[in-house]
Order: structure tokens, then C-alpha cells, then sequence
């Protein structure tokens, strides 16, 4: 038999999807699962980029540019200068989701065995991106207890070799819901400048800021030019995950050079999705208002439940739509699949992300998992109250 990669291999497991398998038979015995595994909101996405899906008259569904259509990226000039981010259309690469904006970024920066510094607990197929360009994750660990805030310049100075390429953030993060200072990526930006590395920014939250919280860009930051990425997508910020739209961008004009070489060879991104991604941009400030109050109200009476339950510890996040929670288990892949596989309450159970898989060194979350908000107050009581039974029940609870 042939041998895959060693690479193929390496590749990780998605901590968010591997317990599907365990929900889809959960729902075949008849109990009703609530998915707070994915970040997958239940807000409708806009209008009108739902209508002109509905209403084109495109006789031939051509390939795009590879960096995609002018016109969007004209448009998103105006979107990114309303948040002090000013970029031209040839700063921009449009790209199938911010998924492959990452693996384009890392592809253009990082060659086999460089390393690259990335704050964790950290979205997951990050480490499934650097493996497949047979990088290597450097994790500076942010402590729970701290509410995930950044190490110390010192700390994260004390990682960088000269295999160093770049350190990677997501502001606001997932799956923290940690919001970044000013003050932190000032930090980032000194590291940045001081040993010659990039800064891949992994903004796909920006938008969903609380608290009277304002987000900072990296790519707002003095002297910055050619030193940070951008990572964005459409899939969160207008509820459009599955629409794939997402951006690269820098003003690094050897990187964009690179970057569009990965961008020609797999020739351009979808034309209908784009379309939706260019209308969506009329959506007016209200719709993010709107759903700004909403997505407070379910963080406020999340983290209330949660750290309400006896022997859980919930940091209060001020971004993006995620909650890291400290259970009272010890293995919380196992816990997570008890709740699926042997447990309900009143024909209820829920869906976690085991938080093991956000960690570099897994057994760092093995006590952890990731939340998303992303359903209603009426469905969050229903998951709350059946997670609150569980853990009571829990035959390997620790305390």
C-alpha cells in the first residue's frame, strides 16, 4: 500500500467537527442537540446580498480575476477606511474564504521548518495551516485565569529564533472572545519592527466588539507598512459562512507578489459568492447594532450560567461570538462525548468544542472547552440548564 505524507499525517483533527458523528446519532435516538460547537450564527444574513443571488442575469459563470473583481475591491476600500485601515485595490487578494487567505499568507512566508509565534489557545486549523506548509507552531500560552490576556513582550521575545518568521493573532479571538488593546499590539508592533517579522492579522471578528470596546487594526499601526497581513472574511461579520469570501491583504508589495502567485494557481474565487460579498457591503450600520445588543444579551447570560455552576470558571470575553470555560472534568474530550453518546436532560443535550485541540500541547485544555453563542437566550436556558445537570452527573467529575 502507498504512503501518505508525513505532512498528511501531521495534519490535526478539528476539535470543532469531530463529534458530529456522536450528535448525529444523538439525534437519531430522539434527543434534541444544541450546537454550541461552531461558530455558526442564526443571524439572517442581509437581504439584499440573499436577492441578487436570486435575481441575476449572468449568462456565463466566468472565472473572476485572481484577485478577484475590481469592483468589490474598489468598494471594500470604503468599508476598511471607516475603520482606519486604508488600503488600494491592488493591497487586496479576495480569496475563498479566510481559510484560504491563511494558507495562502502562510504559504508566501513561512518555508518547511520556519516557525511562527502564535498566542494560544488558538483557532484550531491554525496548526492544520503551518503543518501543511511544514511549518512550525511556536505557542506563547495565555492563561485562562488571566482572561487570555498577551504575555509580555519578554515572554514572547524569549520564543523568536532565527527560524522566526511571523507571529500570528486573531483580534477579537476565537476561541477566546479575547479583545486586544491598543496597548497589547503597540507591543506587537515593537516586536514586530525590532526583529524584522511579519504580523498576520486574523481580523474576522472586528465587527463584533462589546462594552463600549473599540477594535484596533494591526494595519492601522505607524510603521506597520510592510510588516502586517490582513486575514477577513465575509462568513461571520453578515452571517455568510458558507458564501467562502474572504481577503488577503498587505502593502508589502513582495508579499502581495507571492501571494498572487498562490491566488493564479488556483485561478480565482467563486463569482456568485462575490457578488453577494460586494451587495452585502450596502448593509447599513444598524444591521451591526442590531446584532451587536443581540450577541450581548447571549454573552451576559452565558458567562452568568456558567460561572454560576459549581466548579466552572468563565472569563467574560469583549469580542467575536466564543467563551473559554474551566469544567470541573478531567478530560473534556470525554465529557463532551458523554454529553452526546450516554447523557440528556428532559430529551436536551449539547454540543461542545473540547478545548484540547485549541492547544498546541493538548493536555493544556483538557479541562476546557469553547462555547459559541450563537443561539438565542430561549435555546442558551435550555443548554445551560442541560449542561448544569450533566456536569452534577458526570461519573468522572472532579470536584
Amino acid at each position: 500500500m502507498p504512503n501518505i505524507s508525513q505532512r498528511g499525517q501531521a495534519m490535526p483533527a478539528s476539535p470543532i467537527r469531530k463529534l458530529v458523528p456522536f450528535a448525529e446519532i444523538a439525534e437519531q435516538n430522539g434527543h434534541k442537540v444544541y450546537y454550541l460547537n461552531i461558530g455558526q450564527p442564526d443571524i439572517p444574513s442581509p437581504l439584499a446580498a440573499m436577492d441578487v443571488l436570486r435575481h441575476h442575469e449572468i449568462k456565463i459563470l466566468a472565472y473572476s480575476h485572481s484577485a478577484g473583481f475590481l469592483s468589490y475591491r474598489k468598494k471594500l476600500v470604503d468599508y476598511y477606511a471607516k475603520h482606519a485601515i486604508h488600503i488600494t485595490p491592488q493591497e487586496m487578494i479576495v480569496t475563498t474564504g479566510g481559510s484560504e487567505a491563511l494558507a495562502i499568507a502562510m504559504g508566501a512566508i513561512l518555508d518547511p521548518g520556519d516557525e511562527i509565534i502564535i498566542p494560544e489557545p488558538y483557532y484550531a486549523n491554525y496548526l492544520g495551516f503551518a503543518t501543511g506548509s511544514g511549518a512550525v507552531v511556536v505557542p506563547v500560552v495565555s492563561s485562562i485565569e488571566s482572561g487570555f490576556q498577551l504575555p509580555s513582550m519578554l515572554e514572547i521575545e524569549a520564543l523568536i529564533t532565527p527560524k522566526t518568521k511571523a507571529l500570528l493573532l486573531c483580534n477579537p479571538g476565537n476561541p477566546t472572545g479575547k479583545l486586544y488593546s491598543k496597548k497589547e499590539l503597540l507591543q506587537v508592533r515593537k516586536i514586530a519592527l525590532k526583529h524584522d517579522i511579519f504580523i498576520i492579522a486574523d481580523e474576522v471578528y472586528r465587527e463584533f466588539t462589546y462594552d463600549r470596546h473599540k477594535h484596533t487594526s494591526v494595519m492601522s499601526l505607524e510603521g506597520m507598512e510592510e510588516h502586517a497581513v490582513l486575514i477577513d472574511s465575509v462568513s461571520k461579520r453578515y452571517s455568510m459562512c458558507g458564501a467562502r469570501i474572504g481577503l488577503l491583504a498587505s502593502k508589502n508589495i513582495h508579499f502581495m507578489a507571492s501571494a498572487m502567485r498562490f491566488a493564479q494557481a488556483r485561478l480565482s474565487p467563486p463569482t456568485f459568492e462575490q457578488i453577494a460579498a460586494e451587495t452585502a457591503l450596502d448593509t447599513p450600520d444598524s444591521y451591526f447594532k442590531e446584532v451587536n445588543v443581540e450577541y450581548t444579551k447571549r454573552r451576559d447570560y452565558l458567562i452568568a450560567r456558567l460561572n454560576d455552576m459549581d466548579g466552572v470558571f468563565c472569563p467574560k470575553p469583549a469580542g467575536a461570538f466564543y467563551c473559554m470555560a474551566q469544567l470541573p472534568v478531567e478530560n473534556s474530550d470525554h465529557f463532551c462525548q458523554w454529553m452526546l453518546e450516554s447523557f440528556d436532560h428532559e430529551g436536551n443535550t449539547v454540543m461542545m468544542a473540547p478545548a484540547g485541540g485549541f492547544y498546541t500541547d493538548s493536555s493544556m485544555g483538557a479541562q476546557q472547552v469553547r462555547l459559541a453563542y450563537v443561539l438565542d437566550v430561549e435555546d442558551l436556558t435550555i443548554a445551560m440548564d442541560a449542561l448544569e445537570v450533566g456536569l452534577k452527573v458526570y461519573p468522572y467529575r472532579t470536584s
